[in-house]
């Protein structure tokens, strides 16, 4: 081995050179590296940063604090109802409860966050607790991808950081590999997942009977996606080398090689989805997003970890592919692995906001500073990066789970550069956390990031990943106790030591990596940049590139912003948008023409497009013409939805809430349009009788309040009536179906009766019977609860203006924007080009001269009354599909899921198999939660006191 001492983080390190650990450490010292920031940021003072580091501490505190309290041992903390999650046990939520194992997952996934934040103590303690309490034996059916790079990296990364501490002397002397000696385990656990002819691993085993016999209830499985079966290296082969033993590191490998085999030769892209048996790829969209992200993650860190450079040689073959055909500045838009030209959809995933951080590792630093910011922009304009958001910045899912990647991509971009800005974005990331998403017992998820709504749910990856990157992106070198250098970061933020690349290294390396003499060179020139080749000599450097970006979101997404074909950046004009087309305009009929287009006059005033890509004047026009049609077929799917209500919020605002507390409510098609009107707020009663279907009987306990009414026996707009006629100001209707709840409901809009209903001038929302009982459990409290009704949460700040309230509720933030109307949010037209190259395309429109905008024709089915109030729509939030579509998605952290089962309420239920641990449910009580939030008030005024 060749010795790379000496080497400056820019120097350059040839790409084939021999590998070592000090040639590893400098392949990541761009991130430990420079000082270089540009003009227009100021830096930071260290009184600052050092207050910003004790609040994240603080938020930390906060959320393990009342995970242990409240929700240990269970897997997961419902911030809303304070009480842990246990699978089998709450409603199912499809696939994403596929994390769950009954492991006490948030314990482990945490346990390297608490020696990060300089919690050596509570580390020593969470450790004896996995050893004493955590069962990996559960006849439970777990994610194989989940549970390796939550639980298994879990263990990895406490058992690194538990050796360094023994090593220190001072901490864990007592220990004895015991976290490692689980780890092993649950290594062997996994192991039978990739008993297949490929060497791809199913998605899901069961942790007690493995795969495939009659009590395992799963081996049936015939598809992954590509992040879940190249996810597992990092791991596997951390694994293998702490315990020397190979069969880890060899199946991880042998899974990584038959993908590289797979991808798609001409254009070097894989698809999301392939067929564990055959090879055969199940959905060829490619991007950088949900489904694949982590698989180019774990080819580069794999280069680092292991010293292999084939791994590097097959990132750069991606690289160079991801560049060419799906990186389109500053967006990164999924296309086809077999035509790359042809953008498979029109919308991105929240998950690709890990992606600047990966160029940051590789060294390309401009498009990672332009997507960054791009992505930045779209938080500044939601507080949140919604799940999925359109190429024109709209809301395409409106979830955000609190999700790290975001967060991830700013530490890297400023241990890159220095620069002081991604401070103040890591800034505005902790006051959002604090002013949005806080509540008594935890950080709550947002239900939609548009209404300012809640979810009861804390996934562990926020204490594993969130608190990690936000205090480490603020910390000096001396505030954390070990050199955070000397390790490399998985997916999941878990820990590994660079040393383990000279370790145990049995595995044969044989490189089956071949034909590189197609690449640019230029791809290999360096694995450590050149700071002064990435910054050359111009302060305002990345302030240059930031700047055009600062108002795109804001505004309708620039032409130039879309794919712009080379033909195209040559001077010729961009292809003709869906959005732009009018049917009186001769111009766009010749280029409709030119695409293989044709427009049909249809007798009922309606035109018809028609294409046919064999007419097109070239190859590069029919791709145009496929594009538009595409494009169209979306565009008319939205405005069908048009007349869909979007959610709204219930906002608790009384004490001891504050606002905190925001549930998502149903709309009604009738009342107050909440959107279009003032907000209505006041204390609620509830109404006698309490299905409101006949005249009130305590009218005075209802004048001048909120009436809450319970779902059933006549229509909503009767009980509308009768609760305005008694005085109340507004009504709120709960579900009567016992434990239903928006997390895994449809949303509910309540239609009218059939006949007039504008004699009913109140506003109406509906609430689930989970989202209704938390308001029901702080009535039986507190006499009065007052709520706000609106179309989306408002601002502390208003909410709470002259009354004496912990200043915390209140920060510095601005209010909220006024954004605009949400469109609808119905998942776009994601078909194969295949499917969609067919002979012959239509899409009707209405005649642009019996209409002055350029909106389809659709005629969206209204709601016809029932006898009953059961009539439900369900909401541009929710994500409906194109029957055409195919329903096979990935859920958004990596996991293959399917969409019909995040649309649908799961009534199946898995029994509790494990007798050794008790897994009742934790019911907190509202005293208990008051008890709670009187001691977070009082911990908030004496951060004050201590001038944090």
């Amino acid at each position: 081995m060749s010795e790379a001492g000496g080497r400056g983080c820019g120097s350059p390190v040839p790409q084939r050179a021999p590998w070592s650990l000090v040639a590893a450490t400098a392949a990541i010292c761009l991130v430990s590296a420079t000082s270089v920031w540009t003009a227009g940021a100021e830096p930071m003072s260290r009184e600052e940063k050092q207050k910003l580091g004790n609040q994240v501490l603080e938020m930390f505190d906060h959320a393990y604090g009342n995970y242990m309290e409240h929700a240990y041992p269970a897997d997961e903390l419902m911030p809303l109802t304070c009480r842990g999650r246990v699978r089998g046990q709450e409603p199912s939520r499809g696939d994403v409860d596929d994390a769950l194992g009954k492991f006490s997952l948030t314990l482990i996934d945490s346990l390297d966050t608490l020696v990060v934040l300089n919690k050596t103590k509570e580390f020593e303690d969470a450790v004896r607790k996995v050893l004493r309490d955590v069962n990996l034996d559960n006849d439970v059916v777990v994610s194989v991808f989940e549970t390796n790079i939550r639980v298994l990296g879990g263990l990895l990364g406490g058992h690194s950081l538990a050796i360094m501490l023994k090593g220190k002397g001072e901490y864990m002397q007592w220990y004895n590999d015991e976290l490692l000696q689980m780890a092993k385990q649950l290594g062997y656990k996994l192991l039978p997942a990739f008993n297949t002819t490929s060497g791809l691993p199913y998605p899901r085993i069961n942790l007690k009977f493995g795969i495939r016999k009659p009590e395992a209830r799963t081996g049936t499985e015939t598809d992954t996606c590509t992040a879940c079966a190249g996810t597992l290296i990092l791991e596997f082969a951390a694994l293998s080398r702490f315990t020397g033993a190979t069969i880890f590191e060899e199946y991880a490998r042998k899974a990584l090689d038959f993908l590289w085999e797979k991808r798609q030769r001409s254009s070097n892209l894989v698809g999301v989805t392939i067929n564990i048996h055959t090879g055969d790829w199940v959905r060829k969209d490619s991007g950088v997003g949900a489904g694949i992200d982590s698989y180019y993650e774990y080819l580069l860190k794999a280069y680092v970890l292991l010293g292999d450079d084939s791994f590097l040689e097959r990132f750069n073959t991606h690289y160079d592919a991801i560049m060419r055909y799906i990186s389109q500045p500053p967006l990164l838009l999924d296309v086809h692995i077999h035509k790359p030209l042809l953008n498979a959809r029109t919308w991105m995933d929240a998950l690709l906001a890990f992606f600047p951080g990966l160029q940051v590792l590789k060294g390309d630093i401009r498009p990672a500073i332009e997507t960054h910011e791009m992505l930045y922009q779209v938080i500044k304009k939601h507080n949140f990066l919604p799940e999925a958001f359109t190429t024109d910045f709209r809301v395409h899912w409106a979830q955000h789970p609190l999700r790290p990647e975001f967060a991830e991509s700013t530490y890297f971009l400023y241990k890159a550069t220095g620069d002081p800005y991604y401070l103040e974005v890591g800034k505005t990331l902790i006051e959002n956390l604090n002013k949005y998403a806080r509540v008594p017992c935890g950080f709550a998820a947002m239900k939609d990031v548009r209404t300012g709504s809640h979810e009861d749910r804390m996934d562990s990856f926020f204490l594993a990943e969130m608190f990690k990157y936000l205090y480490l992106l603020f910390a000096d070198k001396e505030d954390i106790i070990f050199d955070i250098e000397d390790y490399i970061f998985t997916t999941e933020a878990h820990l590994l030591p660079l040393w383990l690349s000279t370790t145990n290294q049995s595995i044969s390396k044989k490189n089956t990596t071949s034909e590189y003499t197609e690449l640019d060179d230029s791809n290999f020139d360096w694995t450590c940049p050149n700071t002064q080749i990435l910054f050359p000599n111009d302060p305002l450097y990345a302030q240059s590139i930031r700047e055009p970006l600062k108002n795109v979101v804001d505004k309708s997404c620039p032409r130039g912003i879309i794919r712009v074909e080379e033909s195209f950046r040559s001077g010729a004009k961009p292809p003709l948008r869906a959005r732009d087309f009018m049917a009186t305009n001769p111009e766009h009929l010749e280029i409709l023409k030119k695409m293989g287009v044709s427009l049909i006059h249809l007798k009922d005033g309606r035109v018809q497009l028609v294409q046919h890509a064999i007419q097109a004047a070239s190859s590069i026009d029919a791709e145009d013409g496929l594009r538009f049609m595409q494009e169209m077929i979306e565009l008319s799917s939205q405005q069908q939805k048009e007349q869909q209500l979007p959610p709204r919020a219930v906002q608790i605002v009384s004490h001891p809430f504050f606002g905190r507390v925001v549930l998502t409510a149903g709309p009604a098609q009738f009342g107050l349009d909440l959107s279009k009107h003032k907000e209505t707020r006041g204390f609620v009663a509830s109404s006698k009788p309490y299905n409101g279907c006949s005249e009130l009987t305590n009218p005075e306990a209802v004048m001048g309040k909120i009436a809450l009414i319970q779902r059933g026996q006549c229509m909503f707009a009767e009980k509308a009536r009768n609760i305005q006629n008694a005085g109340a100001i507004g009504g709120i209707v709960i579900d009567d179906n016992e434990g239903s709840s928006s997390d895994t409901a449809p949303l509910f809009q309540m239609a009218g009766d059939g006949k007039d209903t504008d004699d009913i001038k109140i506003p109406m929302l509906f609430l689930f019977s989970k989202e209704g009982s938390i308001i029901l459990d702080a009535i039986r409290e507190y006499e009065e609860v007052e709520v706000l009704l609106s179309d989306k949460a408002k601002d502390r700040a208003a909410i709470l203006k002259g009354k004496m309230i912990p200043s915390y509720i209140i920060n510095s933030n601005p209010e909220m924007e006024n954004e605009e109307q949400p469109s609808s949010e119905n998942d776009s037209q994601n078909q194969s080009a295949e499917q969609i190259s067919s002979s012959s395309q239509e899409v009707d429109l209405v005649d642009q001269e019996s209409s002055e905008e350029n909106s389809l024709n659709s005629h969206p089915e209204s709601l016809s009354p029932a006898d009953m109030d059961n009539a439900a729509s369900i909401s541009p939030s929710e994500q409906t599909s194109n029957p055409t579509e195919n329903h096979e998605t990935t859920n958004l952290n990596g996991e293959c899921t399917d969409l019909d089962n995040q649309l649908q309420e799961q009534s199946e239920t898995e029994e509790d198999s494990n007798p050794n641990v008790s897994w009742g449910k934790k019911v907190q009580p509202i005293d208990s939660i008051l008890a709670d939030w009187n001691e977070d008030i009082e911990a908030f005024e004496m951060m004050e006191k201590d001038e944090l």
